[in-house]
């Protein structure tokens, strides 16, 4: 089969898209444009962690034979392909994020959920626990704290509003009017 065909070794018809530069040249069709954080709530995050397992030792028990298979493998992924043809290789991406797609809709999440929206999750939850921006920033191992704030955008105004109007006034020492 040449490079050029539009049938595979079967026969059969082969779309456009499958063939090798067939996007060459152009921009994908979201370059550029910005999507606003969006992490899932604890309520959603705590629901999917319900529907992917049924006990709290779950996760270890199904880690547990990975794990020890993952110590014969050469060293790379730490989650990689168990068995199969791609032994040994990193876990993919797109594979990951059907999965958690897939757990977050059986727990009746109704809402784009992907692995990276956990890690803004945890970073606005370190927010409203009042631990400083640069803190969260060295947690996150962001350069840059401009990449930080993006990831606290996850939290709504009327959170902010609340937490401005409960803060105390600020309070000056009774002498600091006075000229002694």
């Amino acid at each position: 089969m040449s490079a050029t065909s539009v049938h595979d070794a079967a026969n059969r018809r082969r779309s456009p898209a499958t063939l090798p530069g067939y996007r060459r040249g152009r921009s994908p069709a979201n370059k550029g444009r910005c999507y606003p954080a969006d992490p899932p709530c604890v309520e959603e995050t705590v629901a999917v962690m319900r529907e992917a397992g049924n006990g709290d030792e779950w996760e270890w028990e199904q880690l547990r034979p990975c794990l020890e298979q993952r110590l014969e493998l050469p060293v790379g992924a730490l989650f990689c392909v168990i068995s199969g043809p791609t032994r040994g290789r990193p876990c993919s991406r797109s594979g990951t994020r059907a999965q958690l797609r897939r757990v977050a809709r059986q727990s009746g999440v109704r809402r784009r959920f992907a692995p990276h929206q956990l890690r803004h999750a945890h970073a606005v939850e370190m927010a409203r626990e009042g631990i400083p921006l640069n803190i969260i920033q060295r947690q996150l191992g962001h350069a840059n704290l401009g990449v930080t704030s993006i990831y606290l955008q996850g939290i709504d105004n009327g959170e902010i509003i609340d937490t401005v109007r409960a803060r105390r006034a600020p309070m000056l020492p009774a002498s600091a009017g006075l000229r002694l």
